[in-house]
């Protein structure tokens, strides 16, 4: 298992494979649109493949997307939450899991989706599996600053930032017309982890990986 590091401490999250020592660079470009709900491509600067997010045109179902290595292989299997008791919560709740090799699912992280996309104000809170925070708060992550504008950034429960979400214009030069968006991710952090928070983002505003 691997370690995504907050104020110091490693915690198991998905590889460690994904742990850089040093602060890495990636970006995001959508997948052509063969099918409704593409999904998009996670490449480093050399234009070679790290992730691949399959959004509900690929997968086939709502509210469901998968996170793959760079060889196709599934990392993360997101869902929604559905039924009776979720249409009465107040905030819809996404859950990501990992398959072992005997195909047991765990969890590793679930996020409580904004009651509108349209509000910048929302807060967006996730939860890790196991629990980083050691406080009396039921999440470890937040999303500050508003996705649609790629300008936001992923910070623990005491204010570090663990990804940044952008365009700014020093990284713009190694972009190509292609891209979307960069991801800076601080070392230490398990980038499978990040860009399966990214997928859930990309679905909830409308984006590459909904139908």
């Amino acid at each position: 298992m691997a370690g995504i590091a907050f104020n110091g401490c490693n915690m198991p999250i998905v590889s460690k494979l994904y742990c850089a020592s040093s602060q890495v660079l990636l970006l995001v470009r959508e997948r052509p649109h063969v099918v409704s709900g593409g999904g998009f491509v996670v490449t480093d600067c050399s234009q070679k493949v790290v992730f691949r997010v399959d959004g509900c045109g690929v997968v086939g179902k709502k509210g469901e997307l998968i996170l793959r290595d760079c060889d196709g292989e599934p990392l993360l299997l997101i869902r929604r939450k559905g039924g009776l008791v979720q249409a009465l919560s107040i905030h819809r709740k996404w859950k990501a899991y990992t398959s072992d090799y005997e195909g047991s699912q765990k969890l590793v992280f679930s996020l409580k989706e904004p009651n509108s996309c349209l509000a910048r104000n929302n807060t967006i809170r996730v939860s890790a599996e196991p629990r980083i925070s050691k406080r009396a708060f039921d999440w470890d992550l937040e999303i500050k600053g508003y996705f649609p504008d790629r300008d936001c950034s992923i910070v623990d429960y005491s204010g570090n930032i663990v990804a940044e979400i952008g365009t700014r214009k020093e990284v713009t030069e190694v972009m190509t017309s292609k891209d979307l968006y960069h991801v800076v991710v601080k070392p230490g952090i398990d980038q499978a982890f990040i860009f399966g928070v990214i997928a859930v983002l990309d679905y909830i505003y409308c984006e590459s990986t909904r139908c």
